[in-house]
């Protein structure tokens, strides 16, 4: 192999392993291995952020133990509950889609009965024309008529505005959930994942892209 095929080489990372050592530590970890190629400095600085007790630690602690102690018993949806209890979360934000608010009612009621406060932003907030920022109208959904942008930043906003505890993603645009969890000041977990296609189940196009979505294994050409 030439110095040019060599600096061309793609670094081999975890979707490239078949032993998943890092799991249990019961068999030998290969040569690429992240967890023994990393500078164990920087992997000590980051075990010291779950240790004490702000919030990162207290975060990634309440996971670890919500995973141990629900771990294929409870749904998304009680998960989040039990996470929220153990985290001393009361007022949960909702960032919802106007196309999952039905499920976003149907998730306030049961946080209520919960015990658990909530509060709903809509994706629509504000009724922003999608024209106001330059987005042309042949891009638009619904051609010729008002179509409001997604506003994730606004929503972010009122639910800082609100001080909420914990706030929850139900079924925001790829993207616009990228803005979500940038300008929100809670912690952000999700509850649903938007697919249209497949009814909210992203899973669904790699468990059949063999077959019924093999189109996204074709590889694209250079235009």
């Amino acid at each position: 192999m030439s110095k040019a095929d060599v600096e061309t080489v793609k670094p081999l990372s975890c979707s490239e392993c078949g032993v998943f050592n890092c799991h249990s530590k019961k068999q030998t970890f290969p040569d690429f291995c992240l967890t023994t190629n990393t500078d164990q400095a920087e992997l000590e600085k980051v075990v010291d952020l779950y240790r004490g007790n702000d919030l990162t630690a207290r975060i990634a602690r309440t996971a670890a133990e919500i995973e141990g102690l629900y771990y294929g018993k409870l749904t998304r949806v009680e998960e989040i509950i039990a996470f929220a209890k153990r985290l001393g979360a009361k007022k949960i934000g909702i960032a919802t889609c106007i196309g999952l608010i039905n499920e976003t009612k149907i998730f306030t009621k049961i946080l209520k009965a919960k015990g658990l406060e909530s509060y709903s932003v809509l994706c629509k907030v504000g009724a922003v024309d999608k024209s106001q920022v330059a987005i042309p109208d042949e891009l638009k959904v619904n051609k010729g008529c008002h179509e409001s942008l997604c506003n994730p930043v606004m929503q972010a906003t009122l639910l800082n505005q609100q001080q909420t505890d914990l706030n929850v993603i139900n079924g925001l645009c790829v993207g616009h959930d990228s803005l979500f969890i940038k300008y929100s000041e809670a912690p952000v977990t999700t509850l649903i994942t938007k697919d249209r296609v497949t009814g909210h189940n992203p899973a669904a196009a790699l468990y059949t892209s063999g077959f019924y979505y093999k189109r996204l294994l074709q590889e694209e050409k250079d235009s």
